[in-house]
C-alpha cells in the first residue's frame, strides 16, 4: 500500500500557511477570555434517508441509510464524528472531524477542521459482496458570515486525499445560504438552504451541482422530516449523476 502522506502535505501547504497567518492574527486581536469556554457542550442526532446522501451531495449510497452525529464543543474546539450505515447494518463511511474556531465575531467566523474517514466500497465477487475500507484524509477551511440571528452564508473549501490506490483525490467547494427558523403558524417551523458546490476529482469526477434542502419541526419537538434534492448543472461524470432526491427523519437530543 503506497504512503500518500508526503504528497498530501505538499499540496496542502498554501491552505495550511493561511491557515497560520490567520491564527496568528486571531491571537494578537483577542482581548478577553470567553468564560463559556470552558464548557462542554454536547449534541446528538439521529436520521434516517431514503437515499443515502452523503455530506458531499454528489455521492449517495443509493437505498436507505441511517446516520448518526454528535457534537462535541469547547471553547474554539470542537470534535463531530458522523457513523453511517445501510439498513442491511453494513457500514457506509465514518468521518472524525476536529474543527478549531481562528476568527469568532458577532457577524463572521472562520474555522479550519482535519477529517481521518474511512469510506467503506461494495464489490461483488462470485455472487458474494465484500466491502473494502478505504481511508481518507481532509483539511477543511470555512467561513460563515451572519446576515441575521436566523441567516447565513457560507463558504467552505475541503481538499480530500485518499490513501488507498484508485481512491479519489482532490477538492470541494460550496456555498451555502441557510436560513433556520421560518414561522409556520404559530408553532411549525420550516429551515432552508441552498447549497452550490463544485467537486474536481481525480479520474474524470468533477462536476457543478445545486443542492436544496428543506427541513419541517415543531416547537419544542426534536422531530424534523427533511426533503433535500441535487441536481447536476454540469459534470463529467459517467453515468451523467441527472438528478437525485432525499428524504429524511431526524431525531435530536
Amino acid at each position: 500500500m503506497p504512503c500518500t502522506i508526503t504528497k498530501f502535505v505538499e499540496n496542502l501547504r498554501p491552505i495550511l500557511f493561511l491557515i497560520m497567518i490567520i491564527t496568528a492574527t486571531s491571537a494578537f486581536s483577542q482581548t478577553k477570555a470567553d468564560t463559556s469556554a470552558k464548557k462542554l457542550k454536547v449534541d446528538a442526532s439521529f436520521s434516517f434517508n431514503s437515499n443515502g446522501i452523503a455530506s458531499i451531495p454528489a455521492f449517495s449510497l443509493g437505498k436507505p441509510a441511517l446516520v448518526a452525529s454528535v457534537n462535541l464543543t469547547k471553547g474554539r474546539f470542537s470534535y463531530d464524528p458522523t457513523l453511517a450505515y445501510s439498513l442491511e447494518l453494513k457500514p457506509w463511511y465514518i468521518d472524525n472531524w476536529l474543527h478549531y474556531r481562528i476568527v469568532v465575531r458577532p457577524k463572521f467566523e472562520l474555522k479550519t477542521g482535519l477529517n481521518i474517514s474511512t469510506f467503506c466500497a461494495g464489490s461483488t465477487i462470485s455472487n458474494e459482496t465484500l466491502l473494502k475500507a478505504e481511508r481518507y484524509f481532509a483539511l477543511s477551511l470555512a467561513g460563515t458570515w451572519k446576515l441575521t440571528p436566523t441567516s447565513s452564508l457560507t463558504l467552505d473549501y475541503w481538499n480530500d486525499n485518499g490513501q488507498e490506490r484508485g481512491t479519489l483525490r482532490g477538492h470541494f467547494i460550496d456555498l451555502v445560504a441557510d436560513k433556520s427558523e421560518i414561522a409556520l403558524g404559530n408553532k411549525g417551523l420550516l429551515a432552508a438552504n441552498m447549497m452550490l458546490f463544485y467537486i474536481n476529482y481525480d479520474g474524470n469526477n468533477d462536476g457543478l451541482f445545486v443542492s436544496p434542502k428543506i427541513s419541517a419541526s415543531l416547537r419544542n419537538v426534536p422531530f424534523t422530516l427533511y426533503i433535500q434534492a441535487t441536481q447536476a448543472l454540469q459534470s463529467n461524470i459517467v453515468p451523467w449523476p441527472g438528478f437525485r432526491w432525499n428524504i429524511g427523519f431526524a431525531y435530536t437530543l
